[in-house]
């Protein structure tokens, strides 16, 4: 029959049915602590999800183009914005590097105007973009009224259609306020830029003067539901400021954009971009729109650079990827990817060029552009979706009930809760919960990086702090690279190979991949026939740290053997159990075993205690 569901001859099957099976075939095993994901943002994501789990959620039947916009603001195509971004600050420079990315895919382009002072300097940046079709971001101005004075003047010279012109100047008076500790003048005086630029603007709808950088937040460590629920709180304060002073929500909402990350939450980060429309929308219906167009949020992604890293940096191409595609199927209204080099240099035209086409692929391979939200009704992504929502929006609440968010970052609780967030993920990383493929995880021990460093992360704000969380690994991995171009070696490390063929196969790759990712040599001996023959084949090699790699039974008999001989012969060299073998860890320490490593130890305090004892230094 034409109408018939599919698959109706098989019998519907329970959840009880299911959780029985799950149950049995954990054997015993507790079902939260093996199957259910515990967030950071502080809710449970369980292993599966029904259709009976999407009952309570009120705005599945809402179509694309359609309040509460969940689904996005578009009907019959999934379009976004392809932003190149731009940080060359000398003018003509920045030009080429636009007019040629444009040529190349780009859709639109953020430019920083720090230097232009002049029409002419405006002239020379924008020189050859047609206006009308590529949209401009400007950024890093010292002051916002003068750029935009003199942007309207050329576009007005250029008889370019300001009901086409579209893009953002990146105004933020209260992130800049969180990072400064200080607004740039006063409060007054910042919030007061918002009412002038809204004036000088009037007639470019297209064109907003205010991005909420949340972006910041997410670089310096925040949870998503901070980076959102805080987010929403600083577009408030525009919002409340602007129609204070008799602008109506219709005249303010639309110059808002909102510059969330796209980081490596796969999932997630679609959830996050779906939720924020929900967010945003049920916030400005509050003041009471005269259209409902005013409750559709511009969403601006930018990829993280938290989660970018110097060594293995060809990942970072993977990593921003998974970002666009996150951004993409979320229904971001622009998209900017980071140069997979971004950690250590300025981007070339390679590494933009490898950016932008990810972006390219999306749209012209793999037709992203095609389907609008083709996440919707998915169990998981709309369970997500609703947690995000609910989350971030009890933050939110909390936040306006203790005064609004300004008052909340003056009296420092903003920069403590995303600290205490920030310090979370620093410890997941340490002990590799949270894996930096190439980094904490999996380093590639012949790669050098330090000659390529060009640039490190700039911490110097007194106020919010952005890093990436692979920055304390690479200190320590740098600094071995230093060590060795003083020192003409890097520490050694010799694997002691001994038993059960699978165990020492299994601890060699670990002990491999733990001081691999401080840049030590790794010698990966032949498996020893003996005890006396591996240690003496050990200390031939002149290591500085000998991992002892065998089973935890093993450990016992032929670990203690041969920590007694290593130490005997060579009392300052290192010697390390691969392995927590609880039962005999009194007798191998007083055979003379100095340490023991395995997937418990923090890694990052480890690597930073034996770059002291080698002297390894920065």
């Amino acid at each position: 029959m034409k109408d018939e569901k599919l698959f109706s001859e098989f019998p519907p099957v329970s959840t009880e049915e299911w959780e029985s099976v799950i149950q049995r075939d954990l054997k015993g095993a507790d079902y939260e602590r093996k199957l259910v994901w515990k967030t950071d943002e502080g809710f449970r994501v369980a292993p599966y999800y029904r259709a009976e789990n999407l009952k309570d959620i009120d705005y599945l039947e809402s179509l694309p183009g359609e309040f509460p916009y969940t689904r996005g603001g578009q009907v019959n195509a999934n379009n976004w914005d392809i932003v190149q971004e731009i940080s060359e600050e000398e003018l003509t420079k920045a030009n080429r590097i636009a007019v040629e990315s444009v040529a190349k895919g780009a859709t639109s382009v953020t430019l920083s105007v720090k230097k232009v002072n002049t029409l002419a300097d405006m002239e020379t940046l924008l020189h050859g973009l047609d206006l009308n079709k590529v949209g401009v971001q400007f950024h890093h101005a010292i002051a916002y009224i003068p750029v935009v004075k003199l942007f309207k003047e050329y576009v007005e010279k250029n008889n370019f259609d300001k009901n086409k012109i579209h893009g953002c100047i990146h105004f933020d008076a209260v992130v800049y306020f969180l990072k400064k500790t200080k607004f740039y003048r006063s409060q007054e005086e910042d919030m007061g830029e918002v009412l002038e630029l809204l004036k000088l603007t009037a007639d470019m709808p297209g064109l907003a003067v205010v991005n909420v950088n949340a972006l910041a937040l997410h670089n310096a460590g925040a949870t998503l539901v901070q980076e959102m629920g805080y987010g929403l709180a600083i577009a408030n304060e525009y919002l409340a400021f602007a129609t204070d002073h008799g602008y109506t929500v219709d005249d303010v909402a639309g110059k808002i954009w909102l510059t969330l990350s796209v980081g490596g939450y796969y999932f997630m980060e679609i959830a996050k971009l779906r939720a924020i429309r929900l967010l945003w929308s049920t916030m400005v219906e509050q003041y009471k729109p005269k259209s409902q167009k005013a409750c559709l949020l511009h969403v601006n992604t930018v990829a993280s650079t938290w989660n970018k890293t110097i060594y293995d940096p060809y990942v970072n191409m993977l990593r921003s990827t998974t970002e666009g595609m996150s951004a993409a199927i979320g229904g971001a209204d622009s998209i900017a990817l980071k140069p997979f080099d971004v950690a250590y240099k300025e981007s070339d035209d390679f590494s933009r060029r490898i950016s932008r086409n990810v972006q390219v692929l999306l749209k012209e391979e793999s037709y992203f552009n095609k389907v609008v939200d083709p996440a919707a009704g998915s169990y998981y992504v709309e369970n997500l979706t609703n947690s995000l929502a609910e989350h971030a929006w009890t933050l939110f609440q909390d936040v306006e009930k203790a005064g609004g968010v300004i008052a909340q970052i003056a009296d420092g609780t903003v920069k403590a809760e995303i600290e205490k967030s920030c310090q979370k993920r620093d410890m997941d990383i340490a002990t590799r919960r949270f894996v930096l493929l190439g980094t904490n995880q999996y380093p590639n021990t012949q790669e050098k990086m330090a000659d390529k460093v060009e640039r490190r992360c700039d911490c110097d704000a007194p106020g919010l702090k952005s890093y990436r969380g692979a920055a304390a690994f690479e200190e320590i991995r740098l600094a071995t690279e230093h060590f060795a171009e003083k020192s003409g070696h890097r520490p050694r490390v010799y694997l002691l190979k001994m038993g059960n063929l699978a165990m020492l196969q299994a601890r060699a790759g670990f002990a491999t991949n733990f001081f691999g990712c401080a840049g030590y040599e790794i010698v990966d001996a032949p498996i020893a026939a003996t005890v006396e023959s591996g240690v003496k084949a050990a200390l031939e090699a002149h290591p500085d740290i000998i991992v002892v790699c065998s089973s935890d039974e093993e450990y016992a008999t032929l670990g203690v053997e041969a920590a007694k001989l290593a130490k005997a012969q060579n009392p300052h060299c290192y010697f390390i159990v691969a392995g927590n073998p609880t039962e005999s860890i009194e007798a191998l320490q007083q055979s003379g075993t100095d340490d023991f490593i395995h997937v418990k130890t923090n890694l990052l305090e480890c690597l930073k205690k034996y770059n002291q004892l080698m002297n390894v230094e920065g």
